[in-house]
């Protein structure tokens, strides 16, 4: 097996790592979560030059032919920059959405605009009851002549408060929980009805809650087919989970060097605390759990590229290792940088509240592994 990069992919890493090293420090970071928006506009904007935004499309749709594995490689560096520029919102989810989904016209009108940068786009795919349940939509969209008329709510939607395009998943038949009977809206963010409260979520990222009362929109909002939406719902969350398992992964190796070297220049009894064997074996595990979520990461990206029969089980095993690792790492970092570890001004905070927050996304590591048991 192949595990080696190719040169366009090695590139891409090569790009983001400069990017991140030069450009995106922590104290920026700090000040682009802090603002209104909550992420820079000049950065999103560099991200569409550098043709970031671009990478998962294809070169019909104005992209670059990537795939998982080119997907895998820049979340991986995004989670080591501790990135807040919602890519995940606008690339993976919504754009996951159009890519599959969206008609010719309705490419050229939506995601167009939104590889260029020039569009914020959320997917408003969690309902207040639904929990992981990706078929738990109540949400309602009713036929009125030609139009349709939607209205329900929509919670923790990602960039939600920022997007001028809300794709809404809501059920045109069926009952609450069939898989069946779900069809997916594009709405504007400031449509008629549409109200949202944004909020920045604990990790430095912003969300809303979204309320949808007797929206109304034309035929041509249709994405996709009447009522068939779960499978494009499903694929489209099975690359997401797929993503943040990278952003995890990223984030993990970043707390584990901090914490090696951290161990380095801290003294205590005249000595670096790194020469006391037990915070060595301590370190030495976080390594370890490192090296076992990569190698899950690696499996999942390559299955998923080659959309083999293990595909979502090796996302699922992906999913609970960053879950039940990311927190053993995290816990490690923050107890062995001692009061420093919780402290604001410190990075290290701030990648554990990230991890924090991308083991309860997509499911947590216990609904994988009972996914994984099924």
């Amino acid at each position: 097996m192949d595990l080696s990069f190719t040169e366009v992919q090695t590139m891409l890493i090569d790009s983001v790592e400069k990017f991140i090293t030069n450009e995106y420090s922590f104290e920026r970071r700090q000040q682009y979560a802090a603002s209104d928006t909550g992420y820079s506009a000049d950065v999103w904007a560099t991200f569409a030059d550098l043709g970031w935004t671009a990478v998962p499309f294809s070169e019909d749709d104005g992209g670059f032919d990537g795939g998982p594995v080119e997907l895998v490689v820049m979340m991986q560096q995004f989670g080591r920059g501790l990135i807040v520029e919602p890519y995940l919102a606008n690339i993976v989810l919504a754009g996951g959405v159009l890519r599959r989904a969206a008609s010719a016209s309705q490419k050229t009108k939506l995601l167009q605009p939104l590889i260029s940068g020039e569009l914020q786009a959320a997917l408003a795919v969690t309902e207040p009851q639904s929990r992981y349940d990706l078929a738990n939509i109540e949400t309602t969209a009713t036929k009125d002549g030609d139009d349709w008329i939607i209205s329900g709510r929509k919670g923790v939607v990602l960039n939600g408060g920022n997007a001028g395009l809300l794709i809404i998943p809501a059920r045109t038949s069926g009952s609450t929980t069939d898989r069946d009977g779900i069809t997916l809206f594009a709405v504007g963010g400031i449509a008629d009805g549409v109200s949202r409260n944004a909020y920045p979520t604990v990790d430095g990222h912003q969300a809303a809650e979204i309320v949808l009362q007797d929206v109304r929109v034309e035929p041509n909002a249709i994405l996709g087919e009447i009522d068939k939406a779960y499978e494009v719902l499903d694929a489209v969350v099975d690359e997401a989970t797929l993503a943040v398992c990278a952003e995890a992964v990223g984030i993990m190796q970043t707390l584990t060097d901090k914490t090696v070297e951290y161990s380095k220049s801290r003294e205590q009894f005249g000595v670096p605390i790194g020469s006391f064997q037990a915070l060595q074996h301590r370190m030495v595990d976080m390594l370890t759990a490192c090296e076992q979520s990569y190698s899950l990461l690696l499996w999942a990206s390559m299955a998923n590229a080659d959309q083999t029969e293990d595909a979502k089980r090796a996302i699922s095993a992906a999913k609970y290792q960053v879950g039940t690792a990311g927190k053993k790492v995290g816990q490690e970092a923050v107890q062995i940088h001692g009061g420093m570890g919780v402290s604001w001004d410190v990075d290290v905070a701030h990648y554990f509240k990230r991890l924090t927050t991308i083991g309860q996304m997509f499911g947590n590591a216990d609904w994988h592994l009972d996914k994984l048991a099924e």
